[in-house]
C-alpha cells in the first residue's frame, strides 16, 4: 500500500469514457445520470423501509436490504467519477484512485452475485418447506449467508486489485473505458499478463456459475414443488415471489456473462462499454424498482410512511 501511495501524479491513468461532447452523446449522459439518481433514491428508500417497517423483518428483505446496499455502493464506485470527468473535460484518474475502483468493483460484483445465488436458496426454503423456514432460515443462518456473501467479494477485490497494481505499466495510460476496468486496465502492462488473464478468467467462470448454478437447482426444485400443489392460488403466489428474483438474476448475470465469459478475441471496448453501463448502472436502478412494484409488502410500507408524513405536515 505504501508502494501505491508513493506515486506521482505521473502515473495517473486517463480514462478515455464513453461518451464525447456532441448533441447525441450529451443526451445519452443526461439518461445515464436520471438513472444513475433514480439508481441512488430507490435503493437508499428501499433499506430504509426494510430497517423501518417491522412487518420487512424477514430474512427476504434482510437480503434484498444488504442487496440494495450493494447496488448503491456499486453506482457510487464508477458513476461520478465518471461524470466529474465528462463535465470538467478532465480524463485523469489517480494510481490509488483506479486501484481502489477496481478493488471496490470486483468486490462488489462478485458479492452480489454470490447473494443472488444464496437468495435463490432462501426461496427454495420458503416454497418447499414453509414450516420448517423460521428454522431453516434463522438468524444465524441469515447473517452467515450475508456474511459469507461479503467476505466472498472482498477477498477476491483485495487479491485482484494486488496484483493488477503491482504490474509495470507503459507511458502510454490510456485505459479504453469510462472506469478502471481491470481487464481493459491489464492491456497497458508492459509485461506478459496472460498467465494472470487465464487465472481470471477461470475465477470469472466459477463466481459466476457457481452461485448460477445454486439458482438453477433450487428453482428446478421450486418448479417441482409447484407444479405439486393442488391450488392454483397457492402456484400463482409461489411463482410470484419468484418472479422478481428471476428478473434481477437474469439482468445481472446476463451483464456480466456476456462480458466475462466470452473469448478474447471476440471482445470489444465499445461492447464492453455499453454493457457494463448495464449492469453498473441500469441493473442498480431496476432491483429497486422491481422488488418494489412488483411487491405487495414493500408498496405497503411505502404507503404507511406517506400517511405518516402526510398527517404529520398537517399538524
Amino acid at each position: 500500500m505504501a508502494m501505491w501511495l508513493n506515486q506521482s501524479s505521473t502515473d495517473d491513468f486517463i480514462l478515455l469514457g464513453i461518451f464525447s461532447h456532441n448533441l447525441t452523446d450529451l443526451l445519452l449522459f443526461s439518461v445515464v445520470m436520471i438513472v444513475f439518481t433514480v439508481a441512488l433514491c430507490g435503493n437508499v428508500l428501499l433499506i430504509l423501509l426494510i430497517y423501518t417497517d417491522p412487518r420487512l423483518h424477514t430474512p427476504m428483505y434482510f437480503f434484498l436490504s444488504q442487496l440494495s446496499l450493494m447496488d448503491l455502493m456499486l453506482v457510487c464506485t464508477n458513476v461520478p467519477k465518471m461524470a466529474v470527468n465528462f463535465l470538467s473535460g478532465r480524463k485523469s484518474i489517480s494510481f490509488v484512485g483506479c486501484s481502489l475502483q477496481i478493488g471496490l468493483f470486483v468486490c462488489l460484483v462478485g458479492s452480489e452475485g454470490l447473494l443472488l445465488g444464496l437468495m435463490a436458496y432462501d426461496r427454495y426454503v420458503a416454497i418447499s418447506h414453509p414450516l420448517h423456514y423460521p428454522v431453516l432460515m434463522n438468524q444465524k443462518v441469515c447473517l452467515q449467508i450475508v456474511g459469507s456473501s461479503w467476505a466472498f467479494g472482498i477477498v477476491d477485490g483485495l487479491v485482484q486489485m494486488a496484483v493488477v497494481m503491482t504490474f509495470p505499466y507503459c507511458s502510454l495510460r490510456k485505459v479504453d473505458h469510462f472506469f478502471c476496468e481491470m481487464l481493459s486496465l491489464l492491456k497497458l502492462a508492459c509485461v506478459d499478463t496472460s498467465l494472470f488473464e487465464k487465472v481470471v478468467f477461470v475465477c470469472c467462470v466459477f463466481m459466476l456459475l457457481f452461485p448460477f448454478s445454486i439458482i438453477v437447482a433450487s428453482y428446478t426444485r421450486i418448479l417441482g414443488t409447484v407444479l405439486r400443489m393442488h391450488s392454483a392460488l397457492s402456484q400463482k403466489k409461489a411463482l410470484a415471489t419468484c418472479s422478481s428474483h428471476l428478473m434481477a438474476v437474469s439482468f445481472f448475470y446476463g451483464a456480466a456473462m456476456f462480458i466475462y465469459l466470452r473469448p478474447r478475441q471476440y471482445r470489444t471496448p465499445s461492447q464492453d462499454k455499453v454493457v457494463s453501463i448495464f449492469y453498473t448502472v441500469l441493473t442498480p436502478m431496476l432491483n429497486p424498482l422491481i422488488y418494489s412494484l412488483r411487491n405487495r409488502d414493500v408498496i405497503g410500507a411505502l404507503q404507511k410512511r406517506l400517511d405518516r408524513s402526510r398527517i404529520g405536515s398537517q399538524h
